[in-house]
């Protein structure tokens, strides 16, 4: 009896081992683990345009800004966070709730230490590290592929999703995923708004909720992917680094129409006062509200 409570024992802790031995334990071997560098063989002008995507730099924002240093900032120190701790080795994932869309990937196959890690490398500004982790091929092709997971189950591993089933593949098995065409694919990232089921809410990105209760609702029949990914563009667009082809796409989008009338006005005799009244109108034929994450 008491052999088979040691075994019993010994299992109860290596079980909790083998489940966390898959996860990444520092920076490394999370990019490791999610690299997509392969798919460029066969797929390369997909991969030249991911690359110039804000999808390649999810933790960069706009211009090279390290967009979670507020969350790495010391608690009590001006710019910190309620989700900021007084020491850096303190961080865990859940420190980091913009990992529910900027790096998906870090919630299920990342231990704590790599939070700490990304948490010194912003301290540090330390760009180089930070750039490793990337919304790559496999989290989008993969990890958020299924939604319904109660009827369908959670992606399999090493299973590649598209818009159709295709047996031979280089980079293994293909299988149609029912949302690949849907804007609602998109929407779990570009949300409907508030992030209610953290311990501290927080309002984030609210393009698909817009979509939905203004597009949608008006009689707006085109998907994100429609206006976003035309011909399987995988540079998703805009690229705000590039400011002549947001420019570009805004102008598309948006219409101003200015009108003017000037006149003098006659206060009393022999005195006149310039006028001028400005009417303006400014027309979206854009899915969504403009501007947002």
């Amino acid at each position: 009896m008491r052999f088979l409570k040691l075994i019993l024992v010994l299992l109860f802790i290596a079980v909790p081992l083998v489940a966390s031995a898959d996860k990444a334990k520092t920076i490394d071997e999370l990019a490791k683990m999610y690299d997509s560098s392969s798919c460029k063989g066969c797929h390369e002008d997909i991969y030249t345009q991911w690359e110039k995507s804000h999808h390649a730099r999810p933790l960069m924002g706009v211009k090279g800004g390290l967009m979670l240093s507020p969350l790495a900032a010391k608690k009590g120190t001006e710019g910190a966070t309620a989700f900021s701790e007084d020491d850096p080795k303190k961080m865990k994932i859940k420190n980091y709730p913009c990992f529910k869309c900027h790096l998906p990937q870090a919630i299920t196959s990342a231990e704590d230490s790599v939070a700490v890690e990304l948490t010194e490398a912003l301290l540090a500004k330390d760009k180089v590290k930070i750039a490793k982790l990337q919304i790559t091929c496999i989290v989008c092709h993969n990890t958020k592929a299924i939604i319904h997971k109660r009827e369908l189950g959670e992606p399999e591993k090493g299973v590649i999703y598209s818009t159709k089933d295709m047996e031979a593949h280089p980079g293994g098995k293909i299988k149609k995923s029912a949302i690949f065409k849907d804007s609602i694919y998109c929407g779990q990232c570009h949300g409907l708004g508030p992030n209610l089921e953290f311990d501290q809410p927080f309002q984030c990105a609210n393009l698909y909720g817009s979509y939905l209760h203004n597009y949608v609702s008006g009689g707006g029949t085109k998907t994100c992917q429609n206006c976003h990914m035309q011909k399987g563009d995988h540079l998703i667009a805009p690229n705000f680094n590039d400011d002549k082809q947001t420019s570009e796409l805004l102008a598309k989008a948006l219409s101003l129409d200015v009108e003017t009338l000037g006149y003098e006005w006659l206060r009393k005799a022999k005195t006149y006062v310039p006028k001028v009244v400005v009417s303006t109108k400014i027309k979206t034929t854009a899915g969504h509200r403009i501007p947002d994450g």
